[in-house]
């Protein structure tokens, strides 16, 4: 099984420093939050992407892709009842996905949840339909960008829209499109009341990406959850992605957070 992890855990260091630690430790893959290289990511030369993506491979790392999509700038949403607003979210996100391929990555996990909470005044059919006209906007430039774009139901406490596996299978296969696909991160289907591995095998064709965490905003093996029947619940469905460590409670250090995570997983997984 490949492990990677996400970089926002790695505050204040340098991005070289930050590669050469996460090989050291053993991850195959690292995953990149964009707002920690820029507010936007048009601000980002080609010579910046270019050193980005050979700072990680001259450690032996591969760049996954990209989650928290539009964490920064500030005014996006994927189903605004402004035309104009979505039109903006759908031009960054094409921007996000040129970043993307440029890194060497080849995912962008679409979480976001402020970005697409029901708009006051709107229903959850009209928010749900203007989301629709918003990924069908970008999808064709992430296919020929190679970007495959996994949306992530979230917890009902984070937003209101597509917060079950089943809400966002739905709306991927209305889309119907190769570049579209499910994202499972294990903080959000605990809110789910379903066991997890339930949740996984269910979702075995449409899963393009996965996170490891806990709901206590900690690493795996840092709370609760037992991981091993997960971890084998990936493995019989052959699922042949990454499973990236996400972390919200920075609290114990990027250090013991990537070491520990990793260590459980392999334990887990054994």
């Amino acid at each position: 099984m490949k492990f990677a992890i996400c970089n926002e855990i790695f505050t204040g260091w340098q991005w070289p420093a930050v590669c050469a630690f996460v090989k050291e430790v053993g991850y195959h893959g690292i995953e990149i939050a964009p707002f920690t290289f820029a507010e936007r990511i048009t601000d980002i030369s080609s010579a910046q992407r270019i050193e980005i993506r050979r700072n990680a491979e001259d450690s032996g790392l591969n760049i996954v892709g990209l989650h928290w999509l539009l964490a920064k700038p500030e005014g996006l949403c994927i189903n605004h009842p402004d035309g104009t607003v979505r039109r903006k979210t759908a031009d960054y996100l094409m921007a996000l996905a040129d970043f993307c391929a440029d890194l060497g990555g080849k995912v962008m996990v679409f979480g976001s949840p402020k970005q697409r909470n029901v708009h006051p005044g709107l229903s959850s059919e009209q928010a749900w339909q203007l989301a629709l006209e918003t990924f069908r906007l970008v999808l064709p430039h992430l296919e020929r960008q190679q970007i495959t774009l996994c949306l992530e139901p979230l917890a009902p406490q984070e937003t209101n829209f597509i917060t079950t596996a089943r809400e966002a299978r739905e709306l991927i296969q209305e889309i119907s499109h190769p570049n579209f696909r499910l994202h499972l991160d294990v903080k959000a289907m605990s809110s789910e009341g379903r066991p997890i591995p339930e949740i996984v095998k269910e979702n075995a064709d449409l899963l393009g990406h996965f996170h490891a965490n806990d709901p206590n905003l900690g690493g795996p093996g840092f709370g609760e959850v037992d991981f091993a029947p997960i971890l084998a619940a990936l493995r019989e469905i052959g699922y042949p992605g990454y499973v990236s460590v996400e972390v919200f409670d920075f609290t114990p250090g990027a250090e013991t957070i990537a070491r520990e995570s990793l260590r459980y997983l392999r334990n887990k997984e054994r």
